[in-house]
């Protein structure tokens, strides 16, 4: 932490979010995003064959996810996030100049490439600036505007791709979401990092980078082998994110099966969006919630979700988007929860295991889809995945008793 006065640490704090802002702003800002699945389905593929691109992309994700942290800690986080949407980019261009199973998978593998240098990254940066900055309480907020801001990017990228989509077809939106990332890695290269001996290690100060990196990484992994505290945020933020995460994948595909038309879809998936976006922000009054209370809110939002999928009609997403606000609500609480247990100085590694783990059931999430679609449609499988959040929530009541017994006891 450095010695600022209120209105100069005021101002370099605003400095900070006001870059944040504007990448999370492009990051998200992709065309594709509403309607990649229909792409897929377009050029002919099954829904088990388009769950199993799914699976590359977060197989690929996983397999990147602890090594990226580790780079960044070990170097500069700045650099990756700068790098992050090149990689994005040359995935969407592959995706509209050569539509095929192939071509997809690899886009996926390059897609996720980009997001496993963002996954940790950010919030390790975020955290420690604003920890310089005599501003670590802020870090909930700061990031749940940053999810929401990126929402609002998805929603406004939805919006556009109505008329973006009839008029130009899937080549105009994929070049429109390949020069928003291009933007978005410009933005990247503006963030501030001000780590003391950024890209030296206490435990390698003279090895190189290979010996830098590899401290890092061990430090990291010390920290969750030794600190029961970040072991259950991991876990948390794993579970919370993984499942509502995977389901964003099929909204496209649950709004089709309501009978609207294809351009219609990206409004109904714009609905969704919008209720995850309010989660966003109102993450820093849903941190000061009571855990049982927050606990029952999760449990109705799980409700809420599968009611609204059961439904089978276009109003039922309305209901879907309520569901994942909370959902939301939950991701950005778990984040903050995990940012605040972790003392060492792998801030980046230990953020990417949770990533790791999130990629792990997401994975599970993806597959378990896939094999239920033999069997039922999507509003059914989207209300047995509520199910898991119920498990969640009443894991979370008797973990707060268990916790009240051991202070009175």
């Amino acid at each position: 932490m450095i010695a600022l006065s209120p209105r100069a640490s005021g101002a370099r704090v605003k400095r900070l979010t006001r870059a944040l802002y504007i990448y999370a702003a492009l990051e998200d800002f992709v065309l594709l995003y509403p309607v990649y699945a229909l792409l897929f389905a377009d050029t002919g593929l099954s829904v088990s064959e388009i769950s199993s691109l799914f699976i590359i992309g977060a197989v690929s994700g996983m397999l990147l996810e602890i090594p990226s942290g580790a780079w960044a800690d070990a170097v500069s986080r700045r650099l990756l996030l700068s790098l992050g949407p090149l990689l994005a980019a040359a995935g969407f261009a592959l995706w509209f100049l050569i539509p095929s199973y192939w071509s997809f998978a690899l886009g996926f593998v390059l897609w996720n490439a980009g997001a496993s240098l963002r996954s940790g990254s950010m919030e390790a940066l975020v955290y420690e600036e604003l920890d310089r900055l005599g501003s670590a309480e802020q870090y909930v907020t700061v990031m749940g505007r940053v999810r929401t801001i990126g929402l609002v990017a998805v929603a406004a990228a939805t919006a556009a791709a109505t008329p973006v989509l009839a008029v130009g077809g899937y080549f105009a939106l994929g070049t429109a979401s390949v020069l928003t990332c291009l933007l978005c890695s410009l933005a990247g290269a503006a963030l501030p990092e001000h780590r003391a001996g950024a890209g030296r290690h206490a435990d390698a100060p003279d090895e190189g980078n290979g010996g830098r990196y590899v401290a890092v990484l061990r430090a990291g992994l010390a920290e969750v082998r030794h600190n029961r505290p970040v072991r259950g945020a991991l876990v948390l933020v794993a579970v919370v994110t993984a499942i509502w995460g995977g389901l964003e994948e099929y909204v496209p595909l649950l709004a089709a099966a309501t009978g609207v038309s294809e351009t219609v879809v990206p409004m109904l998936v714009l609905i969704v969006w919008g209720g995850v976006a309010v989660g966003g922000l109102l993450a820093g009054v849903a941190g000061r919630l009571p855990v049982r209370v927050f606990a029952g809110l999760l449990a109705v939002a799980s409700l809420t979700m599968a009611a609204g999928a059961l439904t089978g009609r276009p109003a039922g997403l309305v209901l879907v988007g309520a569901g994942f606000c909370v959902f939301q609500l939950a991701d950005v609480v778990a984040d903050a929860r995990l940012q605040g247990t972790i003392t060492g100085p792998s801030r980046a590694t230990v953020t990417s295991l949770a990533g790791l783990g999130m990629d792990a059931a997401t994975v599970l999430v993806y597959g378990v889809y896939a094999a239920l679609s033999s069997f039922t449609g999507h509003g059914v499988i989207f209300a047995l995945f509520a199910v898991p959040y119920l498990c969640v929530a009443l894991a979370m009541v008797y973990g707060d008793r268990r916790e009240g017994a051991r202070r009175t006891s």
